[in-house]
C-alpha cells in the first residue's frame, strides 16, 4: 500500500503558508549555546538507542534495528515532519472532496482564498501543538516510520520543572522509543492505523465537512462547550464507531509506553517518581486558554488514554503476565475496545 499525498492537496491546502505561519507561532524555543544544543542532541540520539534495548527486554518485543530512524529536531523541523504526516494523512479526504464537485470552481481566487485560510487553520495547530511536544512517532514516513524527539522542548520542560535533565531525557526517550518498538516489532499496526483513517475519511461527507466547520468550532467556544472536541464536534454514529476503535488502539500504545516508562525508569532513573510527580501536573496544563485549546483539540482525550491504557495494561499483566499480554500484538482482532480498558478481564475472556 503506498501512502502518498494527493495532488489535490495543494489546491486546498497552502502547506508552504499553514508551516510559515507554524513556525512563527512556535518561536525557537529556550535559549541555548550552540555547544549545550549540541549535546542535548547527541544525548538525546543516544538515550533514544540506549531505550531499544531496556524496552525489548521488559516488553519481550524485539524491533528489527535500523527500521526505523531517529531524528532528533527542532521546532520548525517538527513543524514539517507533521505538515508532511498531515499531508499523506488528509489524501484521501481531500481526493473525496475534489472529486465530489462540491466546490466546482477547482482554481481561481476563490481555491487561492479557500487554501490560505484552511492553511491558517492547520499552521495554527502545528504552532500550538510545536512548542508542546517531546517526541513522537511519525507512522506515516516511508518505508517504516521514524522517531522524532523535539530538542527545545525537552530542554524547556526539563527547566520548567527543575527536575535532573540527564534522568529527564532518558525518561522521555524510553516512552517514544517503545513507540518506535510498537510499530516496528508490529509491523501490521502501521497499516492497520492506514486503514482506520481511510475509514474515517470514507464516512465523511465533503459538503458537511466543508460548509459550517469553523462557525460550529466558533459556536462551541462562545457557548463554552469547553467539553467538546473538534472531533466529537464532526463525528457521525459511523465515525464514532471507527474512531472508538482508534481509541482502544491509541489507549494502548500510549499507556503501554507510560508503563515502560515508569517501570523501568527506577531500575535506571534515580528521581523518576519525582519527574512522574512534576509531570502528571504539568500534563494538565496550564492557564485558562492553554485548557481550552487542550480541550478543543482532543488533548484532554489524550490524557485519558495514557491514564486509561496503562491501567488497562498493568491489570492485564498483573493477571497472566507479559508473555501472555504480547498476544494484543497477534493481529488487529486482539486490539482492545473501548469497552476493553474499562473491564481488562472482558480482554483476556475474548483473547485468550
Amino acid at each position: 500500500m503506498t501512502h502518498a499525498a494527493s495532488p489535490a492537496a495543494p489546491a486546498m491546502v497552502d502547506w508552504q503558508f499553514a508551516k510559515g505561519l507554524a513556525a512563527r507561532l512556535a518561536g525557537d524555543g529556550p535559549e541555548v549555546s550552540r555547544a549545550e544544543a549540541a549535546a542535548v542532541v547527541a544525548e538525546l540520539r543516544e538515550d533514544a538507542n540506549r531505550s531499544t534495548g531496556y524496552v525489548r527486554d521488559f516488553t519481550g518485543l524485539d524491533a528489527t534495528e535500523g527500521t526505523a530512524p531517529i531524528l532528533v529536531v527542532d521546532r520548525p523541523g517538527w513543524i514539517q515532519a507533521n505538515a508532511e504526516a498531515l499531508e499523506i494523512a488528509s489524501g484521501p479526504l481531500i481526493e473525496k472532496v475534489r472529486d465530489s464537485g462540491d466546490r466546482s470552481d477547482g482554481g481561481g481566487l476563490t481555491t487561492a482564498v479557500g487554501s490560505k485560510v484552511t492553511g491558517a487553520e492547520v499552521g495554527g495547530l502545528l504552532g500550538f501543538l510545536a512548542g508542546k511536544v517531546l517526541g513522537q512517532f511519525d507512522p506515516f514516513h516511508e518505508p517504516a516510520g521514524r522517531l522524532l524527539l523535539v530538542a527545545p522542548n525537552v530542554v524547556h520542560v526539563e527547566r520548567q520543572l527543575d527536575v535532573d535533565p540527564h534522568d529527564f531525557r532518558l525518561w522521555v526517550c524510553l516512552h517514544e522509543e517503545t513507540h518506535r518498538v510498537q510499530f516496528t516489532a508490529v509491523p501490521w499496526m502501521r497499516e492497520h492505523l492506514f486503514g482506520e483513517i481511510a475509514a474515517i475519511s470514507e464516512t465523511i461527507e465533503p459538503a458537511g465537512f466543508l460548509d459550517g466547520g469553523l462557525e460550529r468550532i466558533a459556536d462551541a467556544v462562545k457557548a463554552g462547550r469547553s467539553g467538546a472536541s473538534v472531533v466529537e464536534m464532526f463525528s457521525t454514529p459511523a465515525q464514532r464507531e471507527i474512531l472508538d476503535r482508534v481509541t482502544g488502539m491509541m489507549s494502548l500504545l500510549e499507556g503501554h509506553a507510560d508503563v515502560v516508562m515508569d517501570d523501568v525508569g527506577p531500575q535506571v532513573i534515580p528521581s523518576v517518581a519525582e519527574i512522574r510527580k512534576k509531570f502528571t501536573k504539568r500534563r494538565q496544563g496550564v492557564g485558562t486558554l492553554d485548557r481550552l485549546l487542550r480541550r478543543l483539540l482532543g488533548l484532554d482525550a489524550k490524557m485519558a488514554q495514557y491514564r486509561d491504557g496503562a491501567k488497562f495494561v498493568r491489570a492485564v499483566v498483573d493477571r497472566v503476565g507479559m508473555e501472555q499480554f504480547n498476544a494484543v500484538w497477534d493481529g488487529p482482532e486482539n486490539l482492545p475496545t473501548k469497552d476493553d480498558l474499562a473491564d481488562p478481564d472482558a480482554w483476556i475472556r475474548r483473547v485468550l
